[in-house]
């Protein structure tokens, strides 16, 4: 299964507890990489969130974020703690008489004393739980995403596979010409240096020179890594390292094919399975 790291997800609702969204976004990391960012009332659900990613995730840098307006009706009230405030006013009085000021103690200091106005609590559960269920169907909304993305993806890199096969079939019609004009030249400059050389000797030198011009072992090594591109890409687990693995072989045989090079064709057959390469590993670097 292929799967892409890059992806977007939003899923919000509202209810009688108010209005609550979820926003998720991954991109490529090497690793699975999670950050969570949640209202004060719903800290208690940090460990879960890493939990229920952890499960359906294995790479990425994912920031998920949550957001909470909760109704008017269930907005948290303001208590005065009345013991409190009395308490505060009779020792305003007390300090007032030692110091001989009458003058009472305003409405606003009071209420500025710490604990004077403390905040209604509210019962976050249900509204928890139900930010639990958003939450599971915001995953499934991130994965179905990096799913959709995945397969393009897999498209994209199994075209370049077979636009690299037909090089390489290319490069096998060119090698026995690229051979025979090999020792025509060999024939022709050493023909000019003396007419003397030994028949047995030359035909010998030919011979290790084109075992050294000879790529069909890094062709066939090539094409097996192409069936093993397609048959990762099919393959219903994370692909994305084993893919990037395969890019670095396939680029050590393009290589060495370059380096083996006699001709101006074979050099360019070379450089376009380089190219097409470096596109699959650019796609690749976006795989689960």
């Amino acid at each position: 299964m292929t799967c892409s790291m890059t992806s977007y997800a939003r899923k919000g609702e509202s209810s009688d507890l108010g209005e609550l969204t979820w926003e998720i976004r991954s991109v490529n990391h090497r690793y699975l990489e999670v950050s969570v960012r949640l209202p004060e009332e719903f800290r208690v659900l940090e460990p879960l969130v890493r939990e229920r990613m952890g499960k359906r995730l294995s790479r990425g840098k994912v920031d998920c974020a949550m957001r909470f307006t909760p109704s008017k009706g269930g907005e948290a009230g303001v208590v005065v703690n009345e013991r409190l405030a009395q308490q505060i006013i009779e020792a305003a009085g007390q300090v007032g008489r030692l110091l001989h000021e009458a003058v009472p103690p305003r409405t606003m200091d009071v209420m500025r004393w710490p604990g004077v106005l403390e905040v209604e609590e509210r019962d976050f559960t249900p509204a928890q739980k139900h930010a639990t269920e958003l939450l599971d169907a915001a995953i499934d909304d991130l994965v179905a995403a990096r799913k959709r993305e995945g397969d393009r993806l897999a498209e994209l890199i199994a075209q370049r596979c077979e636009a690299m096969r037909e090089q390489v079939v290319k490069v096998r019609e060119l090698m026995p010409n690229v051979l025979t004009s090999v020792r025509e030249r060999l024939r022709a400059r050493l023909a000019e240096v003396s007419e003397e050389l030994d028949s047995g000797r030359l035909e010998q030198e030919m011979a290790l020179l084109a075992q050294r011009l000879d790529v069909d072992e890094e062709m066939d090594r090539l094409w097996t890594h192409l069936d093993e591109v397609d048959a990762v890409l099919k393959r219903d687990e994370p692909v994305g390292r084993r893919l990037d693995f395969l890019m670095q072989e396939l680029n050590r045989e393009a290589n060495t094919l370059a380096s083996k090079s006699n001709d101006v064709e074979t050099t360019r057959i070379a450089v376009e399975l380089k190219v097409l390469i470096e596109q699959m590993r650019e796609q690749v670097q976006n795989i689960e």
